[in-house]
């Protein structure tokens, strides 16, 4: 059995429980602007992606010109919903977990620098996490770049650490990385979209995510 030294998680689907925030929030935007609403497979397929490169792909008829009225009428749909976006039941307590085992975490997340460090001090997590990389601080999924600098960082190498997410991108980063990956199907991407990817492991929840990764663990 393979085991890890360390783990990098993506946020969003993943450790917080954001996406059906996030796909409201760019089909309420949507129509704000004028533009066709997308529909949730539409909004839900960006996530993971930083938001400007996502959101063209998730509304095709949006403009550069519109861009700017467009972020701003996300945000303020967002952030209307923010108080009530929590973590996954268990997310938490998994994180305790490995902390308590002396195992590296990080995020790569396709959030921007504000944004994450927005959420995780209102989740109080900030010293949580070992390292942390957005998309507008490196290159958005699936470039490796994010995973390629936090491996840099840790001192640690591809082959020892698994990337969890709940999207595509998270598993096709990881596979451009050298890295394995574990696939959640609770997020954005249904499990159909996920095998197409071919993760290392698909897992339904976050009780069985938890199991599967202790038990792939190093002795620190």
């Amino acid at each position: 059995m393979k085991q890890y030294d360390a783990v990098i998680f993506d946020w969003d689907g993943t450790l917080m429980d954001s996406t059906h925030s996030i796909i409201e929030s760019i089909q309420l935007a949507s129509a704000d602007v004028g533009l066709p609403v997308p529909s949730t497979m539409q909004a839900s397929w960006i996530i993971g992606l930083s938001l400007e490169t996502g959101l063209y792909k998730a509304v095709p008829e949006l403009t550069a010109e519109l861009m700017p009225d467009f972020i701003e009428r996300y945000r303020h749909h967002f952030f209307q919903r923010d108080k009530s976006i929590k973590m996954f039941d268990g997310a938490v307590p998994m994180l305790d977990g490995l902390r308590q085992r002396a195992i590296p975490i990080s995020v790569a997340t396709g959030k921007s620098r504000a944004g994450l460090d927005r959420v995780l001090r209102a989740v109080e997590l900030t010293s949580y996490f070992n390292t942390t990389r957005c998309a507008d601080e490196t290159q958005s999924k699936p470039d490796p770049q994010m995973l390629h600098e936090i491996l840099w960082e840790l001192d640690l190498r591809p082959e020892s650490v698994l990337m969890v997410g709940d999207t595509t991108h998270d598993v096709h980063m990881a596979h451009n990385a050298g890295m394995d990956s574990l696939a959640v199907t609770y997020g954005a991407h249904d499990v159909a979209t996920l095998e197409k990817s071919e993760p290392t492991i698909i897992v339904e929840s976050v009780p069985e995510m938890h199991d599967w990764i202790f038990n792939r663990l190093k002795m620190q």
